[in-house]
Parts: structure tokens; sequence; C-alpha cells
């Protein structure tokens, strides 16, 4: 058996006294960030114990900065040789790897260390020359480092510890593989750190090959039974009405997240949302990456409030202040609804979330949020229904197209 923990309670310790340096503490508190949250207060001293760490939470849970910091202090007084980076972070999605990147550049800045990252989608050149004028710590995702490798630009011969993020969303997306291999290329008696919403099937087996007695750290079982946020069924009939009340929810104020099937889908109802007069974006997969980060940075500062994606594109979408989750198209399955709801009510934020569901799929739709661990009852609504606005903030649009971004 190994060390667990269910971390449910608000931290009393402060960064100092989970035995990081003084210089990085300062600069956290210049951020703004004085306060652990439980998840980091948690892993913190493990980590810096050099003990291998498995922490299960839902996104917002704070698990950036509890591996990040850690990592960071046990990285500093020394220096990356060129290709040959001392720390790795595996994250399934490019826009995970940014996110972290931008948390840790000035905490690593403060301990004159270098933060890198290298994903898909970016020219693989200039990330090369980034690696050979030495990295610390190197964000990655599996297949842009994998190419890396197999062209002599980054070796992990060096890697003291390495951090898997997100691996369950790893396992979804078919990585898995490609991690393993990765892993094998670092020490065998290096640090590991593993962060999961979920710890079943695949994920499981990557925990049993490769930590060594894991300290396992949970900030919360896996479901959605936050209490800062609440879940509604709405029953809209059929596909016009869905449509006509899918437009009215995202004239609301605020940061609206809309989920869908297919990439079709996100550009059908982000360009349908437009000609209503909603400043809506889609993101997926078949967008370019350059598209993608304009699309994201232009959601994060509410310049577009609506953002339509799918499941894949929103693995890695870490934006604070998203007040509605809406499913246009319900979750496949609980795992899924489980994911797309922890888009809102993150870090103690007050969050809705909302799934439209047509008449064919009410028996469907309610067995699987049943299974999500949520217990909502539906209400039927149509445009302009007291209860659509009451839950949504929905109103009418203006009806003035706006024009896509360039």
């Amino acid at each position: 058996m190994t060390p667990s923990t269910t971390v449910d309670a608000a931290s009393t310790a402060t960064f100092a006294e989970l035995g990081l340096p003084a210089v990085l503490v300062q600069a956290l508190r210049r951020d703004g960030i004085e306060t652990p949250f439980p998840i980091q207060a948690a892993t913190a001293p493990d980590v810096l114990a050099a003990k291998d760490v498995l922490g299960r939470g839902p996104t917002g849970s704070g698990k950036t900065l509890a591996f990040g910091l850690p990592m960071l202090t046990r990285l500093m007084g020394a220096s990356a040789k060129p290709g040959r980076p001392r720390g790795l972070v595996l994250v399934p999605t490019r826009e995970l790897a940014a996110q972290i990147e931008r948390a840790l550049d000035e905490p690593a800045l403060a301990l004159g260390l270098r933060v890198a990252s290298v994903v898909g989608g970016a020219p693989i050149k200039r990330q090369a020359d980034r690696l050979a004028r030495g990295v610390d710590l190197l964000i990655a995702t599996p297949g842009r480092l994998a190419d890396l490798i197999a062209q002599g630009s980054a070796d992990l011969s060096d890697v003291m510890i390495t951090a898997l993020d997100e691996a369950d969303h790893m396992a979804d997306m078919g990585f898995l593989p490609q991690v393993t291999k990765l892993l094998d290329r670092t020490p065998r008696d290096g640090q590991r750190l593993l962060f999961s919403a979920t710890l079943d099937g695949e994920v499981d087996k990557l925990v049993k090959r490769y930590l060594r007695a894991p300290v396992t750290h949970s900030t919360a079982p896996p479901s959605a039974s936050v209490t800062t946020m609440s879940h509604h069924l709405l029953y809209v009939g059929d596909k016009v009405a869905k449509r006509a009340v899918a437009t009215e929810i995202a004239a609301r104020d605020g940061l609206t997240i809309m989920f869908v099937r297919t990439k079709h889908g996100a550009d059908r109802l982000a360009k349908q949302l437009r000609g209503a007069g909603i400043a809506a974006g889609a993101l997926h997969g078949g967008k370019a990456q350059n598209n993608r980060t304009r699309t994201l940075a232009a959601f994060a500062d509410g310049s577009v409030p609506v953002l339509v994606t799918t499941d894949v594109a929103a693995r890695g979408i870490h934006v604070d202040g998203i007040s509605l989750v809406v499913h246009v198209d319900p979750p496949p399955e609980p795992k899924a609804y489980l994911h797309r709801a922890g888009r809102t009510a993150r870090a103690g934020e007050d969050g809705v979330v909302v799934t439209l569901v047509m008449d064919e799929e009410r028996r469907e739709v309610e067995s699987m949020a049943r299974k999500a661990g949520v217990e909502i009852d539906g209400v039927a609504v149509r445009p302009g229904d007291r209860a659509l606005i009451e839950i949504t903030g929905a109103r009418r649009p203006s009806g003035v197209p706006i024009a896509a971004a360039a």
C-alpha cells in the first residue's frame, strides 16, 4: 500500500513553510499568489523530499504550481547542457504546454533557471535551437519531443525529475505508447510525478511501471460535486429550438464555453452566433496553431467571450472566470461530462453547467448524468423563457452580424 491523503481543507501553511526558497516566494507574491491551494500544500513537501508523487485532482485545483514550484526548487543551483534538459513535464496538448510555461516562467527566472516548451504545430528548428541554448525544465507534448530526440536535438539522459500532467487525457488521446518510450529514456532512478483527474485503466499501468512507492494525494473524488457548481438539463424539443436557445444563452454576459461533437459543428455554431451579433470563436484540432493561440487569447481576455469547442481541443484550456459551460451536444459518456464541467467553478469560483437535451436524447442523457454523480431535474425551456434567463443569463442577441477574426 502507498501512503495516501485526501486534501479537502484550506491550507494554513505558507509557501515558505512548505520549503520553497525565499526568492521564489517573493516572485509568487509579486504575481499576487500568497497562499497555497490544498493540493500545493499537500504535494510540495513530498516532491522536495525526492519522493514519487501521485496527484489526483480536477481541473482548476492548482496542479501546475503543485508540481512546478517544487520541481524548479529541486533543479536550482545547476544548469543544463545543450539539448539535455534536467526536468521534464509531459502534457497532452499544445494549449496546456503554453499555460504551464506561462505559469512557471517568472518563478524559473527568479531561480536563474530556463523553461521552454516544445509542441507540434510550431517550427521544429526553432525549438531545436532553443534546446541547444540549454533548457532546465522542458515542457513537451510527446510527439514533438520524440521527433526532437529522433533528429538528435534532445537527450533525456540528464532528466532527474519528470512530471506527467493530465495523464488520463494522454491515455484518452492514445499517447501512452509514446510516453512510455520517453520515460524509458530518462534515468531509471529519476523522480516521477503523475497528475490526473482519474487513476484507472492505462494510467494505473503507467503508475505501476514507473512510480516507486508513490505518495498519493487526492484533492477530490472524480465527480461533479463541486459545491460552487450547479447543473441543469434544459429540454429544448428539436434542433430548431435548440439552435435558438443556444443563441440566446451565448448572448449572455460573461465567459461561456460551448461544447459540440465535431469540428464542423464548432465552425458552424460559431458562424451562426457571429451572424446573430455574438462575438464567438471556434477551437478544434483542425485549426492551425497560430489560429488556436489567437482564439484562446481572445477568449481569455474577454474580447471574444464565447468559445465553441470540441472535447479534444478543450483539453488544456485553463482559463479562470468561465462562469457557464454549455453542452450544446450532450457529452458521450460520464467522464467527458466531468472533464467539460471542470472548465467552470475553478479554484472556488461559482459556475453553472447546462446540457441542451432534445426529446429523443432525454433518457440517455439523464442516465449519463446520474453515472457522472450529478442529480439534476430537467426543465423545459424556449427562447425568452424566465427559467432560461434565470439559469443562464440568456438574452436576445443584437442581430447585427460580427465578422470573424482574421
